[in-house]
């Protein structure tokens, strides 16, 4: 049996919170790096799967080392995204809702940067930031680090080139006795260099179930499609999952508008998120991602970054990643919290040979998802057709003679004969076979 947060060394005040948020067995990563975060002063680099509780494996020692009485920046933590920054400052504020005249504070980028300038003026322990926005209110001097204890760099492997070029200047403003917390899902050799150059040559490692870096409750499956059935067969999938969540992941902008545009024709209830939408854009879909207004999420990877709701059943790979780290993030936003998922990788037949090296690479298991027949995605779209019908509002600008012209062509129809038209009048039109023989795919 693991041992309780107790028994680690959290104090009552944040057990409490914990015990409120229905969080009360440590995982791997938070039983071995609490104890060593609270009761060592080496550097720390702590490697875990997305979604298995890292950020309270920093969080929950880091708000018990606070000082509430000095009015310090005592420790920093520095993020990849504006997404991931405010989820891990919610985290924060969640975990220290009992201790007295804690001050936590997230200045990322993407917005206005007076409103944090003046929020820094008051007494502030935490601060959350992205590197760019750090550095910004640093050369402003709107930020004192020179009593900074701590700096946690969380998602390293999601910033190296950024960190590669704004560490010096941040790490300059800390004092020269500084404990640096560094965490990762992945150890490229980049983040290896930077271990080299910033951390401690005593720095602990500790790590969680690397054996294999997919989440064991994530089935790891592909699928192999010819290009011009791609969407047909990623729509067939998703109404296969309907009311459930997931995220589809693309490699560029364009594809997420594009495949985001079919979507919403399609009527699936979907947003899409990437680093050219406005900030208030991002943050009004992905709360409506999180508040399940809407089912499915197109994304870039690095706007993805920060999205941890639980009940993503399911995450596609639209496009396969060009790294394998790549792919341990994308997966790792479903089965989170314990729960299964599904990760599917579209693939073209010619991508196939790739999946042994990612399995070698990832030590993961792949199985072929069986793709649905010809008739069975042209019966898809014939009730896409039909939701499209249905979903569609009235048009009150034609005239009402038209429209009752219009009714008049149909009086004399039942609704049955009238539906059975229209299904006749749409395989017409679209050349569909909906029988189960094997029929030529028409190019739409």
């Amino acid at each position: 049996m693991s041992k309780q947060f107790s028994a680690l060394g959290i104090s009552a005040p944040i057990i409490k919170a914990l015990n409120e948020l229905n969080i009360v067995e440590p995982t791997e990563i938070q039983q071995k790096t609490i104890p060593l975060l609270l009761a060592e002063t080496h550097d720390v680099v702590g490697l875990a799967k997305t979604g298995t509780g890292k950020t309270a494996a920093f969080g929950l020692p880091l708000l018990q080392l606070i000082d509430t009485q000095s009015p310090i920046v005592q420790a920093v933590i520095l993020v990849p995204t504006r997404e991931l920054g405010h989820q891990i400052f919610r985290n924060l504020e969640d975990f220290a809702k009992h201790i007295p005249n804690i001050s936590i504070a997230a200045t990322c980028g993407g917005i206005p940067i007076k409103p944090q300038i003046e929020r820094l003026a008051h007494p502030t322990h935490i601060v959350v930031a992205t590197p760019g926005r750090l550095i910004d209110l640093i050369q402003r001097k709107a930020i004192d680090l020179k009593q900074t204890q701590f700096l946690v760099l969380d998602e390293a492997d999601e910033m190296v080139t950024i960190l590669k070029e704004s560490l010096d200047e941040i790490v300059a403003e800390l004092p020269k006795k500084h404990r640096t917390l560094l965490f990762s899902a992945t150890l490229p050799g980049t983040i290896k260099q930077l271990i080299q150059n910033y951390l401690n040559k005593n720095v602990v490692q500790v790590s969680a179930n690397m054996e294999t870096v997919g989440n064991q409750g994530i089935d790891h499956e592909y699928i192999v499609v010819d290009p011009i059935e791609k969407l047909d067969v990623l729509m067939h999938f998703l109404n296969s999952r309907d009311g459930e969540r997931g995220i589809i992941f693309c490699k560029t902008k364009a594809a997420v508008n594009k495949l985001a545009k079919n979507l919403a024709i399609n009527r699936f209830s979907s947003g899409a998120i990437h680093g050219s939408l406005s900030q208030g854009i991002r943050d009004r879909i992905m709360e409506q991602f999180r508040e399940g207004h809407i089912n499915i999420l197109v994304a870039t990877d690095l706007a993805a970054r920060g999205i941890d709701v639980k009940e993503i059943s399911y995450v596609v790979n639209y496009h396969l990643p060009d790294v394998y780290e790549t792919y341990v993030h994308r997966s790792g936003r479903t089965a989170r919290a314990g729960a299964k998922g599904l990760s599917l990788t579209v693939l073209q037949q010619e991508e196939v040979i790739e999946i042994p090296e990612f399995e070698k690479a990832l030590g993961l298991k792949f199985t072929e998802f069986k793709k649905p027949s010809v008739a069975s995605l042209e019966e898809n779209n014939t009730l896409l057709w039909a939701k499209q019908i249905f979903k569609t509002k009235p048009n009150h600008e034609l005239s009402g003679d038209l429209k009752t012209k219009v009714k008049t062509v149909f009086h004399h129809l039942t609704k049955d004969e009238l539906i059975e038209k229209l299904l006749a009048n749409y395989v017409l039109q679209n050349k569909v076979d909906v029988t189960e023989k094997p029929v030529k795919k028409f190019k739409k």
